[in-house]
């Protein structure tokens, strides 16, 4: 026999429900309006630097907010967090702002010597892309995907991340899965398949010698740039070259959710469901879903977090929901809620005035070096506000 609940108790439950409810759209409109306040408390000093060789605001050194130039390889998330605050605030200052640093980096796509140009123009330029049309920008693009096709190997299939000849002869890095997207992009804009072509060569060779059978990925792979043999797998940010470095695993998701985007072949949405696995599911992630620096660090209070990796993979997690079927999308969209939530917690959520005008706290550069451990980064910022901005999408 059914029980009905007293209609005072039913009040009772859905006022309560109701409360919960309007709490958390609070909460996370209160996130929005941190973010811009941080950013925009930090733009006067920021600005002061616009016609210095070193402009972008990338992280703090001994609390002082440290700066760099157009072709370091975090250049593009600056300009690209302003395109995110734009989208959030529909305020058109930060649209503004944005262009005005997306415009300084347009020598980038003739630099042929870095692989990075994808993570510089696409979040810079791309993002602008995406409230606006413009051929300039679509040039941009495109030339740069020209410079990014330039250190193809076709031999090995693969695009070569760095030039580092007394260890490595032509080394890939997972990260490189993200540049991808700057090719995919220009195919897009030209009809061109030769940039279609080699991102899809990178992301089927990488699948192929990268990823270990309990689907974590190494961090760099050594290939013979003749043969295509791979020569040896390292690590160079991790714990150890048979570890899983944290924003490394990040990369890897996102970037195969961004190829089955592009692509809608099924091999890559599969590659991106099995590291979402492996994420979610591994016995040291810590309770509040926000990984230490590398997987395989020790569970303890002194182990440095890497909130980057954490908002990177939310991001990424809040698309893969939109490809899969319903229970898994159920599953990655609250996977990612609990990241958000946690990363929108005072633990690593500045507070107004702090933090020399990031959003998050607590990211990790490369621990084994000792650089950049435990500090705001800007990427964390950029990953973290795209995350809110698919999560809004969802809902």
């Amino acid at each position: 026999m059914k029980t009905k609940l007293p209609l005072y108790l039913l009040c009772a439950v859905l006022i309560t429900a109701c409360k919960d409810k309007a709490e958390k759209e609070e909460t996370r409109y209160s996130t929005v309006e941190l973010a811009a306040m941080q950013y925009d408390n930090a733009y006067n000093n920021v600005v002061a630097h616009v016609n210095n060789k070193r402009f972008m605001p990338r992280t703090t050194k001994n609390d002082t907010l440290r700066y760099v130039g157009a072709y370091d390889w975090t250049s593009g998330f600056y300009p690209g967090t302003l395109w995110n605050l734009y989208a959030l605030t529909k305020d058109e200052k930060w649209k503004e702002r944005a262009v005005l640093y997306t415009e300084k980096l347009d020598t980038i796509q003739y630099w042929e010597d870095n692989h990075d140009v994808g993570f510089m123009i696409e979040c810079s330029y791309g993002s602008g892309l995406k409230y606006m049309n413009s051929f300039e920008y679509d040039s941009v693009i495109v030339r740069t995907a020209k410079s990014l096709s330039t250190r193809f190997k076709p031999n090995a299939g693969v695009i070569q991340s760095w030039e580092w000849n007394k260890k490595w002869e032509c080394p890939v890095i997972i990260d490189n899965m993200m540049n991808l997207e700057l090719l995919f992009h220009a195919t897009r804009i030209t009809g061109d398949s030769v940039y279609y072509k080699i991102a899809t060569s990178h992301a089927d060779t990488t699948i192929k010698n990268h990823f270990r059978e309990d689907n974590s990925s190494y961090h760099v792979v050594d290939y013979n740039k003749e043969t295509g043999e791979v020569i040896q797998k390292n690590t160079h940010q991790g714990l150890s070259d048979d570890s899983a470095w944290s924003r490394g695993q990040a990369w890897g998701l996102y970037g195969y959710t961004l190829c089955y985007r592009e692509t809608k072949d099924d091999k890559y949405l599969d590659q991106a469901v099995k590291i979402a696995e492996f994420i979610k599911n591994h016995p040291n992630l810590p309770a509040d879903k926000v990984p230490y620096w590398d997987y395989n660090a020790p569970a303890a209070d002194d182990t440095p977090r890497d909130a980057s990796a954490a908002a990177i993979a939310a991001s990424a997690l809040y698309e893969l929901s939109q490809y899969v079927d319903d229970a898994k999308k159920e599953d990655y969209v609250s996977f990612a809620n609990a990241i958000v939530e946690s990363l929108s917690s005072p633990k690593y959520l500045a507070e107004t005035g702090t933090n020399a005008g990031f959003i998050l706290k607590h990211s990790v550069g490369s621990k084994p070096h000792d650089v950049e451990v435990d500090v705001p980064l800007n990427y964390a910022d950029y990953y973290f506000l795209e995350a809110l901005i698919r999560q809004e999408k969802i809902k």
